[in-house]
């Protein structure tokens, strides 16, 4: 069995994505202790949130116009602070893999550079060798005239 190298930033990404959970609980939970971040980061997101979920609901089971409520304030910071810890996680995960995707092509960049290099070293020696060739065909067919003319 053949042993790679050791995936060392994968287990970055993956340790990073697992403390993004703890992260997010905790912004969430000052956001919800916090006046500002509870009526202006929480509270809009959550309603939003809300409106169209609900207008989905009631265009499916008919009710076109249906007037939404809105949540009362509790239940909308609970869920402002829910959809900002998911979408901390979503970022952070989306980023883990914006770093692995761009780490992939840095590396096939790399090795794509490198058999390119490669591949005009071999043309360069092809050239010198063609070079060496004919100029030693070309000592062969002199050397058999001299030895024709020498008989």
């Amino acid at each position: 069995m053949v042993v790679g190298a050791f995936p060392i930033a994968k287990l970055l990404y993956l340790g990073v994505r697992q403390i993004s959970k703890p992260l997010a609980n905790r912004i969430k939970a000052g956001a919800l202790r916090s006046e500002f971040f509870r009526t202006y980061v929480c509270l809009p997101p959550a309603q939003f949130y809300h409106w169209v979920e609900m207008r989905a609901k009631m265009r499916i089971m008919g009710f076109r116009g249906a007037a939404i409520k809105p949540l009362n304030e509790d239940a909308a910071a609970d869920l402002g602070a829910e959809l900002l810890g998911e979408g901390i996680i979503f970022l952070v995960g989306g980023g883990c893999m914006v770093l692995e995707y761009s780490r992939q092509a840095a590396n096939s960049r790399r090795k794509e550079e490198e058999t390119e290099a490669r591949l005009r070293a071999m043309e360069v020696e092809i050239a010198r060798l063609g070079l060496q060739t004919d100029e030693l065909d070309a000592r062969a067919r002199a050397a058999e005239r001299q030895q024709m003319a020498a008989k």
